[in-house]
């Protein structure tokens, strides 16, 4: 009896290791070993070879084996202003929409959150919704929006408070919002599973102590919300700074 209860504790253990290797194994090849390939082709010459790079580790004839380290790639990325301008326009992008993201999907997340557990479903769903279509069709969906012929150009003709289009396509302003409509969602949903875990006696017992929403939100709400607030801030950050279809298409 003893003996197969340590085997079922064996298998368990076996298995959780399992499942735990899993990701880290998915890692390891889909993301560390292209990131040394990388890095090591970065160090290395372009040659008209196949690899189109030198190697970086040669054996002589002795037999020792030479390390050679070429470092004109990252000499030339501070020589040449466009590589560092270009990045430091994506960082101004990405940290910008960031914080449109934050400021746009604290609100919605802390409604989803205090609503109804019917509403609440409901709220999620939209929130999920646009998952179910292409990312490339909603990109594509906001040009006929803001193109200078577009729905919002042509319905504010319309009501007459402009006389001609105002351009928005192909501006900041339209990468913003496209960045913003995207990642929007990885926002909202940390906020939403750190908001709905707050103890709302803490915001009763504030409130009886005479202190107003706006008080009990900024040392209460904000501090217990914070983990949300970073994973859904890495979340938009990260993938928006290396984004290329909504710039190209907006």
């Amino acid at each position: 009896m003893r003996s197969r209860i340590q085997s079922k504790l064996q298998s368990a253990e076996l298995w959780q290791s399992f499942i735990v290797a899993v990701p880290y194994i998915w890692l390891l090849i889909f993301f560390l070993i292209p990131f040394f390939i990388v890095l090591k082709i970065s160090f290395a010459e372009y040659i008209l070879a196949s690899p189109p790079f030198s190697k970086l580790f040669r054996l002589a004839d002795t037999g020792a084996m030479y390390m050679t380290l070429i470092f004109d790639n990252f000499i030339y990325l501070w020589e040449d202003d466009l590589y560092l301008n270009t990045y430091l326009n994506s960082l101004q992008i990405s940290i910008t929409s960031t914080i449109l993201c934050l400021l746009v999907g604290y609100p919605i997340a802390y409604g989803i959150a205090r609503a109804t557990p019917t509403a609440k479903k409901i709220l999620l769903l939209m929130v999920i919704l646009p998952f179910w279509t292409s990312f490339l069709l909603r990109v594509y969906a906001w040009i006929g929006l803001l193109a200078d012929q577009g729905t919002i150009n042509n319905f504010l003709i319309w009501i007459g408070i402009i006389d001609e289009p105002i351009k928005m396509l192909y501006t900041d302003f339209a990468v913003y919002v496209g960045i913003v409509y995207t990642y929007l969602p990885f926002m909202i949903l940390p906020l939403f599973a750190s908001i709905e875990k707050l103890d709302m006696t803490l915001h009763e017992a504030a409130a009886d102590l005479g202190s107003r929403p706006f008080t009990t939100f900024r040392p209460i709400t904000i501090p217990l919300t914070m983990p949300g607030i970073i994973a859904g801030s890495l979340l938009v950050f990260i993938p928006a700074t290396g984004e290329v279809v909504i710039p190209e298409h907006l």
